[in-house]
């Protein structure tokens, strides 16, 4: 009998180890300046991909190779030039402390020793860098689960007990119009129901009208409704917009009504000098939801839930449980999830090295390079300014001589997203196709907005032509 399992490495361990490091080196440098096009799934990889279940393995190096293969034909957010949706970036200290937390598999649903401990240091020093405060929390997967963690607390506070006896139809949320749709889904998976969540109006900067919220809420109240909280957004998906903090807290102090901030894409600037006015009023929040793997730039997946009375968490989650009678209190007491890795441990290294200014200065940085864009859009007559970016999200579109703006917008983003030299995707704002930029990659630089504006107007001219 063998001394090893037939799931050891073995002989292939430092192989394999070395092979990893080079093909890591590889991407990190392929990913420090942009690449024309993006290479379509190969022949030999839809091949592989058809295959059934391989009965016996092929080694660790060929499947790394192949793994490696996957990667570079998959859409990789960590480009410089990949503006679609709200990316990430892939930070190379992160990437290293992730391959360290998954080589331990620590579980945070028990008491981890040091690692319970990073963890919540962590969740302070998030809530230190925002302004939000030293406080308690959860690292989950990400805005979606940190929303639908945040609304059940609030749910508990609102309607005691609903936890086990279940609604009445009463309940309600109060969002603006543009806020995101991981809302409407808690609302769902919590028995709020989405007909429930009210949509309030946006105001000219597009962020939510308060005394349109603040009649809402008075108006549900008189019909005997019971407000569970008000969820502002900081920096929403759509244009970036920083509803009124302040305000917004104002109403609901007075209302007795949960404030919960989603600022999974936007509140880290609340961190620099140039943007952190518009978060004033998020030290008055019951909670708020940040995605570290968004725009402070480690990888997915690390969501972090920042509430300012952590026991609320414990009276929405706790459970005795015969399993786990080892300690007087789990952390899966203040969480939906049981099995959790060890999130926070690349962002906690990523802080440890680079430290807070460093984060600010990248901040910095894509905010700049926002209103680069923006101001080249203006200056630019084939060019249509839709917004003007509060954060680091530019929506802007071309304007053609002829035909339809809308179909030619969404065509061209399409034809780019095809090209590969440069990702953008589309999005709708006022009935209006456009293209929607959005910055939050440490590595992207001036010459890459050049290089945006370059293939907007190239590929937008062809279309012309093509019509």
């Amino acid at each position: 009998m063998s001394d090893f399992s037939a799931l050891s490495l073995g002989e292939e361990r430092l192989p394999a180890l070395e092979l990893a490091f080079s093909l890591v080196r590889e991407a990190w440098e392929g990913f420090d300046s942009a690449r024309p096009g993006q290479p379509p799934p190969s022949a030999e990889t839809l091949d592989m991909l058809a295959e059934s279940l391989p009965q016996t393995g092929v080694g660790a190096l060929t499947a790394l190779r192949e793994a490696e293969r996957l990667l570079d034909e998959s859409l990789a957010q960590s480009r410089p030039r990949f503006f679609g949706y709200v990316g990430s970036s892939g930070l190379e200290v992160g990437v290293l402390a992730e391959a360290l937390s998954a080589s331990h598999d620590v579980n945070l649903a028990s008491l981890a020793a040091a690692a319970t401990m990073v963890e919540q240091q962590t969740i302070g020093w998030v809530g230190e860098f925002v302004g939000f405060g030293r406080v308690g929390g959860v690292v989950t997967s990400g805005g979606m689960v940190s929303n639908l963690t945040a609304l059940a607390v609030a749910r508990e506070r609102a309607l005691p007990g609903s936890r086990r006896t279940g609604l009445d139809g009463r309940g309600t949320l109060y969002v603006s119009a543009e806020a995101h749709s991981s809302i409407d889904r808690s609302a769902e998976l919590l028995g709020i129901g989405s007909e429930s969540v009210r949509a309030i109006p946006i105001d000219a900067h597009r962020r939510m009208d308060v005394t349109a919220l603040d009649a809402q809420i008075g108006a549900d109240l008189a019909e005997g409704r019971v407000p569970i909280a008000v969820v502002a957004t900081a920096g929403t998906t759509l244009t970036g917009a920083v509803d009124p903090l302040a305000q917004i807290a104002a109403i609901c102090q007075q209302r007795g009504v949960w404030f919960h901030v989603d600022g999974a894409y936007g509140l880290p600037a609340a961190a620099t000098e140039s943007a952190g006015a518009l978060f004033a009023g998020i030290d008055l929040a019951d909670s708020a939801t940040i995605d570290a793997h968004k725009w402070l730039y480690v990888p997915k997946a690390c969501g972090i839930l920042l509430v300012r009375d952590p026991d609320a968490l414990r009276r929405t989650f706790a459970h005795d449980a015969s399993y786990m009678v080892d300690a007087a209190e789990n952390p899966v007491d203040r969480t939906l999830e049981y099995s959790r890795p060890f999130r926070s441990l690349k962002l906690w290294t990523a802080f440890r090295a680079h430290g807070a200014e460093g984060f600010r200065s990248a901040l910095e940085a894509n905010l700049t390079v926002a209103r680069g864009l923006a101001d080249r859009v203006r200056a630019h007559p084939d060019l249509e300014l839709v917004v003007d970016p509060q954060l680091s999200i530019v929506p802007f579109r071309h304007v053609p001589a002829r035909g339809s703006i809308d179909g030619h917008n969404a065509e061209l983003a399409r034809r780019m997203q095809e090209e590969g030299d440069v990702y953008v995707t589309s999005a709708v704002i006022d009935g209006m196709t456009v293209l929607r930029p959005c910055i939050t990659n440490f590595r992207t630089t001036d010459a890459d907005i050049e290089a945006l504006i370059e293939t907007v107007l190239r590929t937008g001219r062809a279309l012309e032509g093509e019509k």
